[in-house]
């Protein structure tokens, strides 16, 4: 099975680009399933339940979350309401939605999870020991892929060990900067510790260079405004075995306007 894993899609701009690009990206790579990290597709920040159907409706299969999932009240109820669209299943209890989603393609079934850090991050439950419970629940006869949705190199990879050979592929989030280190696990897990983002390529993050720099120099509150084109689109391609569950090949994607 193909699977495409999408960086942090930021402002109606990345959504827009995605749209454009992604029915190519799947008929090229003969890509089968599609998840994306939709924590920062409405404009200012967040998720919304306009943006979120955008993705939808613009051929993702998955949509995964982070930190700034619950800036807008709006999309509570879709959180509790749509499967497919997930939070850290490492957020309190209390909190909507839910942390993974099972998708029966008719082939093949698959597992989406989504967890969040917590180094340099908020306090949220340990990602490693909630990994273990839903691994528990849903079993290993399955492909698995985890969004790691954290801010610490250190923490990404070494979540990408403690799941070599239990899940299919681990790939980490939130830094919106694609790495180069792109590997198989000893055990077979496909493994990258950031697919980067959908936005603008002249930005920090995303965002309004002046937006950041006012940001950094005055350390004041700053209203981040999402840049505009030319954008820039990465993320990373596994080629997952559908009966050893391992991943065969793992490539990453970069596509500019």
């Amino acid at each position: 099975m193909v699977i495409l894993a999408l960086g942090d899609v930021v402002g109606s701009g990345g959504c827009e680009f995605l749209r454009k690009s992604l029915s190519n990206i799947k008929k090229e790579n003969n890509v089968e399933l599609v998840i994306v990290n939709g924590e920062n597709s409405a404009d200012g920040n967040g998720i919304t339940p306009y943006s979120a159907e955008h993705l939808f409706t613009s051929g993702v299969d998955v949509i995964t979350t982070g930190n700034h999932v619950f800036r807008r009240r709006e999309v509570y109820n879709l959180l509790d309401e749509n499967p497919r669209l997930l939070r850290p299943a490492n957020f309190s209890t209390a909190a909507p939605g839910r942390g993974y989603c099972i998708i029966d393609t008719g082939r093949v079934v698959v597992c989406v999870i989504n967890l969040i850090g917590t180094v340099f991050m908020d306090s949220y439950d340990n990602p490693f020991l909630t990994a273990d419970a839903i691994l528990k629940e849903v079993g290993t006869n399955l492909i698995t892929i985890v969004d790691f949705h954290a801010e610490a190199t250190s923490e990404k990879k070494a979540m990408g060990y403690y799941l070599d050979g239990r899940v299919s592929a681990v790939f980490g989030t939130h830094t919106h900067v694609l790495t180069a280190d792109e590997q198989i696990l000893p055990k077979g897990t496909g493994y990258i510790t950031d697919i980067g983002m959908t936005g603008s390529i002249n930005s920090v993050l995303g965002v309004e260079p002046s937006n950041s720099i006012q940001r950094f120099t005055t350390k004041m509150p700053v209203k981040f405004i999402n840049a505009s084109s030319p954008f820039l689109l990465t993320g990373v391609i596994f080629d997952i075995n559908n009966k050893t569950m391992s991943v065969s090949s793992i490539k990453t994607l970069q596509i500019r306007k």
